[in-house]
């Protein structure tokens, strides 16, 4: 395992308008660490990947592996990927057709020239430790996609490299094997303890295999923390819609009562003044046919659109106005139907607000009281 230092890393690609992939990003990962890369297409982060594997040549910055240099841009050192002692699980598997699965993963052995690890059976050792050593003498098309990527896993953590790099490697598999891949990952790397970056856009993946989150915004990092730390607190609106809070909800005080564009909020609710946006996981909303709110509980009218079965829960998507919510319930009213008016209710301390430009809103104990409408009799 090596410690992983990235200096002011800036990637340009020139177009019309040239882009900024990645702008002066600064991240230590530290030895064993399992870092993640989140965010949607277009952030940057597998142009930071990139970077790392020497696969794209950053414009500026300084890339350090283990104490020794691997990128320079003020030197102009710049080691190919050959040389820079990491382990690739692509997206799309990248196995010889031709080779044996023995062969593909002796691949970087024999690439790199480490005989001793050829005659000691590292090949065989990592085949075992991925559960994959019945597989050795059959061809890639003759395996499962998750076998395969059982295969690209062995082949990228067979020459024992500094750092690990995944780039998606379990979007092309279906949800059930998905999860299965994941958690045999995570076991890996409970394991061994090497140090990898990860890149994905799944929240899921990212919450369950990483060590750290980087949240990326236009080749920035928007939040870095630990997954309950970015899942509890998220600093800003776009890392809250990203991790799981998806409904929003714009809210204007006036005349101390909250107002939604559809009409004014049912309860209590401390924030900010004049305008704000409101996020909210949908396991966080319940809906209530009675129109009943607890003590601490903030509340909007709403109508049923659509009611759907998901096994342990119902999923139910509301409309207020123009505007669409979603509420997983695990205790529906019952007979809930499309057309129903309901009352949505949450624990504001459940919800996040942020201002207009996208900014966490304080909501601290020394900021008054806003009332909202009284409930209906």
């Amino acid at each position: 395992m090596s410690r992983v230092l990235i200096e002011g890393l800036t990637k340009r690609f020139e177009g019309k308008p040239p882009t900024v992939a990645v702008d002066d990003l600064t991240l230590d990962v530290e030895p064993g660490e399992f870092l993640v890369l989140l965010g949607p297409s277009g952030c940057g982060k597998t142009t930071t990947l990139r970077c790392l594997a020497g696969l794209e040549s950053a414009n500026d910055g300084v890339l350090t592996f283990g104490g020794e240099k691997v990128f320079d841009s003020s030197t102009k050192l710049n080691l190919s990927p050959d040389k820079r002692s990491i382990g690739m699980v692509f997206q799309s598997y990248a196995l010889w057709p031709h080779m044996t699965v023995r062969k593909n993963i002796a691949y970087p052995l024999k690439a790199r020239k480490l005989r001793h690890g050829l005659s000691a059976g590292w090949v065989g050792d990592i085949a075992a430790v991925v559960d994959c050593s019945e597989l050795l003498d059959r061809y890639p098309g003759q395996l499962s996609g998750g076998q395969q990527q059982r295969v690209a896993l062995a082949r990228g953590l067979v020459a024992r490299p500094d750092l690990m790099l995944f780039d998606e490697p379990l979007s092309n598999l279906d949800a059930r094997l998905r999860e299965q891949v994941r958690n045999e990952l995570a076991e890996l790397h409970n394991r061994l303890n090497f140090t990898a970056v990860y890149v994905t856009h799944d929240q899921s993946e990212a919450l369950a295999l990483g060590d750290r989150l980087a949240i990326m915004r236009k080749g920035s990092i928007e939040q870095l923390g630990t997954p309950r730390e970015v899942f509890a607190s998220p600093r800003s609106e776009y890392v809250a819609g990203f991790i799981g809070m998806s409904n929003r909800l714009e809210l204007i005080e006036r005349d101390g009562t909250w107002w939604l564009p559809s009409g004014p909020l049912i309860g209590r609710l401390r924030g900010a003044r004049d305008k704000v946006v409101l996020r909210l996981r949908s396991d966080d909303l319940d809906v209530r046919t009675n129109g009943s709110l607890g003590d601490h509980e903030v509340g909007f009218d709403a109508e049923v659109v659509v009611v759907s079965f998901g096994g342990r829960h119902v999923d139910v998507v509301l409309a207020i106005g123009d505007d669409r919510v979603e509420a997983q319930l695990t205790s529906p009213p019952p007979g809930l139907a499309p057309g129903d008016r309901v009352t949505a209710a949450f624990d504001p301390s459940k919800a996040a607000m942020y201002h207009a430009d996208g900014a966490l809103v304080d909501t601290g104990a020394d900021l008054p009281a806003v009332t909202a409408a009284p409930v209906a009799s």
